[in-house]
């Protein structure tokens, strides 16, 4: 949800923003003309009701934010230009919210810089729901360079009501109502327009030698991308770059000539001084860059590559950056061209090189896929110049970066025509792969339960006559996973999908009777549906029988962790239930109730700017003990919903005296996740830091490995068990 809604937010952006008082922000609603609907300056996002209220937390007025209906989601909005600088921005405010059901509501800061999203945070996390008092929330970003506007707001999704008053944002702890503004001068490559409305260049039905040459270009674009000093100092508009230099290299006729021109292209970018500061490779690196390429050419081009590398940026770059604190990379100034849903040869051509070289130089994890990353340049270069429309480009896209084998890598934003293609109804029960079979394990929407033809339990085989395991081996590239199980994880949410009302379905039952029916599909927003479970709104701890304490970190909170600690401390033992997204951060503030001295859980990689491509260890991280260590057993539940915070959260409580983790193959996908954008607006993602367990072992794609394996079955899926907790409670209770 949090993808789509961010999806919706860049739209309506574009529809326009009032202007602002450039002395006095009005972040407390308290300015207001009779007549209008809101606080001056203030704006609307989304479908929800907006208006103002005199039910205030100070002074006379608040932002509203109500509706009846759920599946959609209202934003009541505030514009700042970001002409500040700063290392660290942070939004409070509070809210207050009443009967909020089937979503959340939360405060939202978005800080955009050239036309991307650099930062973004909407709560969605904190799973806020039901009525609650007023009380104050904060939002800490980092500010990211580059930053143009910041955008806050108070969101709610579902149905209810909330009010927010009082926002206050402040960078490096000053306030922005007094901050002195930033004139900025703009850099070269921000001064370039010269192809914004296209690229000019027509490159499909390219030979193989043209190919190999693409792949050479690719190579050289990025390469000196990252590394020369001028590029690095935002003098050139980099991907405007390409589209000049593309003509006249695609006409060169053999390599002496390709190479010379490759050469002058280098030595018209400025002349190279001697870099004091560039240190070779350390030692300890666990990755080291990748330069075989470079070696491979003739002499003249490699010692003019090798030279730039020798005298390379370093320090502060354009293009790239570490995020502070956890050093996952920053990808800065990349236009995401959202004006062009389908960009021209040149800009797909572009699309192709920018995340190529993204991954060769900043992806932790490039020695872990199944494929030699320096073979997939060339063998994408057709796909994404003969991709005739909209939908074929969108499907080059998701296969490269499918490629990537990581969860956290897919088309989070822009993947309009696959999202059609899947289908824009959908069926009214969750299905899931048990035992290799898709199989019905629960109804979205209660009163559907009896009333279509299906009982949870049932195995469907066939969807419109054609067998599920054709379907699924047909569509797999499309669906971008760390493993197989996790590819099975999102593939089956839409197998049923459809563009149609109805599809035909073959059902096998547990009477061993089979049958061929159709089965109703409704739109989305008609059902409570969320992607791989139902949601959730109960309690996140109880007491079960046998003196044994239940845990889900689906709905966790904050409050939640002391009552959690003192109600279960003479329990046999404790059952943490990770088969979801947590909705609060806790590997610290619960897991050191697990263990009785500083313990190590995890240790990290990290890129590094000043050479791209190398990745060293950090220091390996701690759990200290609070001293009131857990006496009893904690045993952890995963599965393939458990991913990226979900399987840190459960290297942390593997760390305890007494834990066992039980289940299945997690979704392998650890690490601060890092935004890349691409043309035609699009968005994804990868893990941006290397996780691994103080010993050296990966986490990546492996997941977290269970102590005892523990999987569902047909049967008990049919007779209502949960053979997971069933295991847990058996390791309890055993002497």
């Amino acid at each position: 949800m949090k993808q789509q809604l961010f999806s919706v937010l860049i739209l309506l952006i574009s529809v326009g923003c009032h202007g602002q008082n450039d002395e006095k922000f009005n972040l407390d609603f308290e300015n207001h003309k009779e007549g209008n609907a809101l606080a001056d300056d203030w704006f609307q996002w989304g479908n929800h009701k907006l208006s103002i209220d005199t039910l205030a937390y100070s002074g006379t007025k608040s932002g509203r934010v109500s509706s009846l209906e759920s599946g959609n989601f209202g934003s009541i909005a505030y514009k700042i230009p970001a002409k500040y600088e700063g290392k660290s921005i942070k939004l409070e405010g509070y809210m207050k919210t009443k009967d909020v059901q089937n979503g959340f509501a939360g405060l939202l800061m978005r800080i955009d810089g050239r036309g991307s999203s650099l930062a973004f945070d909407n709560m969605q996390n904190k799973n806020i729901t039901g009525t609650n008092d007023w009380k104050k929330y904060t939002i800490t970003l980092n500010y990211p360079e580059g930053a143009e506007i910041i955008y806050v707001a108070g969101i709610l999704v579902g149905s209810g009501e909330a009010w927010y008053d009082d926002f206050t944002v402040t960078i490096d702890g000053k306030n922005v109502q007094t901050l002195k503004k930033v004139k900025r001068k703009p850099t070269k490559a921000q001064l370039d327009k010269e192809f914004d409305s296209g690229s000019l260049i027509e490159l499909s039905d390219v030979s193989p030698k043209e190919i190999e040459n693409l792949e050479l270009l690719g190579r050289v674009w990025g390469f000196l991308k990252y590394h020369h000093p001028e590029i690095a100092k935002g003098n050139y508009n980099w991907d405007y770059e390409l589209f000049r230099f593309l003509p006249k290299y695609i006409k060169t006729k053999s390599d002496v000539e390709r190479d010379k021109l490759l050469i002058n292209w280098i030595t018209t970018l400025g002349d190279l001084k001697k870099c004091s500061k560039c240190k070779p490779t350390s030692e300890d690196a666990v990755i080291r860059p990748d330069h075989k390429w470079i070696e491979d050419q003739d002499n003249q081009l490699k010692e003019k590559l090798l030279d730039v590398y020798t005298n390379r940026s370093q320090g502060k770059h354009y293009y790239i950056g570490m995020a502070p604190g956890v050093g996952n990379p920053n990808f800065r100034n990349e236009e995401a061209y959202y004006l062009m849903p389908f960009p021209d040869d040149g800009y797909r051509l572009l699309s192709l090189y920018r995340f190529w070289n993204m991954i060769h130089y900043f992806f932790p994890y490039k020695h872990l896929t199944d494929k030699d990353w320096n073979t997939v340049l060339g063998k994408y270069i057709p796909l994404f110049l003969n991709a005739k429309d909209e939908l074929q480009y969108e499907f080059a896209t998701i296969q490269l970066i499918g490629d990537v084998q990581d969860t956290h890598a897919n088309i989070w934003e822009g993947a309009g025509k696959i999202n059609k293609w899947k289908g824009l109804n959908y069926p009214p029960v969750h299905v899931r792969f048990i035992e290799n079979q898709l199989v019905v394990t629960d109804f979205f929407n209660e009163e559907h339960r009896g009333k279509v033809g299906l009982e949870i339990g049932d195995i469907i085989t066939k969807i419109n006559d054609i067998p599920v395991n054709q379907i699924v081996k047909e569509r797999a590239k499309y669906y971008p996973a760390s493993n197989h199980p996790t590819m099975l994880r999102d593939i089956s949410a839409d197998l049923l999908r459809s563009n149609y009302d109805e599809i035909e379905i073959h059902v096998e039952s547990d009477n061993k009777t089979a049958k061929t029916q159709l089965l109703k599909l409704y739109p989305k927003d008609s059902l409570d549906t969320y992607r791989w479970y139902r949601r959730d709104h109960r309690k996140s701890f109880k007491m079960l029988d046998n003196n044994i304490g239940y845990v889900t970190l689906q709905t966790i909170k904050n409050e939640d962790i002391p009552i959690i600690k003192e109600q279960f401390k003479d329990t046999k033992g404790i059952i943490m239930d990770i088969r979801n997204y947590p909705s609060t951060f806790v590997p610290f503030a619960l897991g050191t109730y697990f263990v009785s001295s500083l313990t190590p859980f995890v240790k990290f990689t990290n890129g590094n700017v000043d050479n791209p491509g190398e990745f060293t260890f950090g220091k390996e991280l701690k759990i200290p003990s609070k001293g009131d260590t857990y006496k009893g057993k904690l045993v952890v539940l995963v599965n393939e919903l458990t991913q990226s915070q979900a399987e840190y959260t459960s290297m942390a409580f593997r760390a305890g005296d007494n834990s066992i983790i039980i289940g299945s193959t997690t979704a392998g996908a650890d690490g601060n996740v890092s935004t890349i954008f691409l043309p035609g607006g699009m968005r994804t993602m990868i893990s941006g830091i290397g996780v691994y367990y103080p010993n050296g072992k990966e986490t990546q794609r492996v997941g977290i490995v269970p102590d005892i394996e523990v999987k569902p079955t047909i049967e008990g899926i049919r007779k209502g068990k949960d053979e997971l907790m069933e295991k847990a409670i058996e390791i309890i209770t055993k002497d």
